[in-house]
C-alpha cells in the first residue's frame, strides 16, 4: 500500500515538538502513536520506530512519531518519562488534527516509554489500546531479584564460568559479597511486594513505581498487548514481579492483556526476525478490533 510520509510540528506548552506523519492512501480509523523510550529520540534504536511505522502503514495504519521536549529537534529541556504527560497529550491533540478520520489511537511503547504509556492512558478516552514491550517497572529491590534470579543461578551451569574459576581468572569473594547483597535487597523487595499488595489503596506519586504504573493498568479500560524479551533483565524483572503479584496477574485478566514472549530477543529486538515479528504482532493487535 502507497502512503505519506511527512514532518510536522505542534506546540507542547511554550515549546516547539518536531515529529513525522506516515498515512497510508486509505488508512483505517485508527492510528498508533509511537512513544519513544530512554535517552533516543524518534527513529529508534537500529532505526527501529521507521521501519515499525512503515510495516503498520503497509497495513493500512496511520502512524505518528515524535521528540518529546528535550530529545531530538523538540525545543525545551530533557524530561524524564514520569514528566511527558503534556507532551503526549499534545502529540495526540496533534494526530487528530492532522489525520481527523481517526477514531482512537493506540500508543506504542518500549521500556519505560511503556511506564509512559500506562501513566497517561487511562487520561486520554481517544487511547482505545496499549502495545508494551519490556515495560520498565525498575526498582531496586526488583533488580536484585532479577540478578540472583536470572544472572548468578545461571552462571552456575555456565561451563566458561568453570574455566575461569579454575584458572584464577574469577574472584570468588568479590562475588560472594556482591551475592550477598542482591539477596539481602531481593529479600527486601519481597516482604514490600507483599506488604503493598494487601494494602488495598490507591497509590499516590511517592509510591513506588511498580505500584504507580499497576494503578495506571487498572484505571485503563481499553486492549493491551504486552511483548517480552528472554535476553533482557528489565523484561525479567517485570516478568518476575507479575508472577510475584497476585494484583499485576488479576489486573491483567482484567484487561484480557495479549502476552507474547520472545525467548532469543533482546531488549530492542535488534535483529529483522525479532523486528519483523514485533510489527506484525503490533499491526494484528491494533486491526482485531
Amino acid at each position: 500500500m502507497s502512503f505519506q510520509e511527512r514532518a510536522i510540528r505542534f506546540r507542547c506548552q511554550q515549546e516547539w515538538l518536531y515529529g513525522i506523519l506516515h498515512i497510508p492512501q486509505q488508512p483505517v480509523a485508527r492510528g498508533v502513536l509511537i512513544v519513544v523510550g530512554g535517552p533516543q529520540y524518534r527513529a529508534g534504536s537500529h532505526r527501529q520506530f521507521v521501519l515499525l511505522a512503515r510495516h503498520l502503514t503497509g497495513r493500512g495504519i496511520p502512524v505518528m512519531r515524535f521528540d518529546f521536549r528535550g530529545m531530538g529537534d523538540s525545543d525545551g529541556e530533557m524530561r524524564t518519562f514520569e514528566q511527558v504527560g503534556e507532551d503526549l497529550r499534545s502529540a495526540a491533540d496533534c494526530f487528530f488534527s492532522e489525520c481527523p478520520f481517526l477514531k482512537d489511537i493506540v500508543i506504542w511503547g518500549l521500556c519505560d516509554a511503556a511506564s509512559a504509556a500506562l501513566f497517561y492512558a487511562h487520561q486520554d478516552q481517544r487511547v482505545s489500546g496499549l502495545v508494551l514491550l519490556n515495560p520498565w517497572v525498575r526498582t531496586e529491590q526488583g533488580i536484585a531479584r532479577a540478578y540472583l534470579k536470572h544472572y548468578y543461578l545461571e552462571r552456575l551451569f555456565d561451563p566458561e564460568f568453570w574455566k575461569k574459576l579454575l584458572r584464577g581468572k574469577f574472584n570468588p569473594l568479590a562475588s560472594i559479597r556482591s551475592l550477598y547483597a542482591f539477596g539481602r535487597n531481593s529479600l527486601q523487595g519481597m516482604k514490600s511486594a507483599v506488604a503493598e499488595g494487601s494494602s488495598g489503596s490507591s497509590c499516590g506519586l511517592s509510591a513506588p513505581l511498580p505500584e504507580r504504573m499497576l494503578d495506571g493498568l487498572k484505571r485503563f479500560q481499553g486492549n493491551v498487548q504486552i511483548i517480552t524479551s528472554g535476553n533482557d533483565l528489565t523484561a525479567r524483572e517485570f516478568l518476575d514481579l507479575t508472577a510475584l503479584s497476585p494484583e499485576w496477574q488479576a489486573a491483567m485478566r482484567a484487561r484480557q492483556a495479549e502476552c507474547f514472549h520472545m525467548a532469543s530477543a533482546n531488549h530492542t529486538f535488534s535483529t529483522r526476525e525479532w523486528r519483523d515479528q514485533v510489527a506484525e504482532l503490533t499491526a494484528k493487535q491494533v486491526l482485531s478490533w
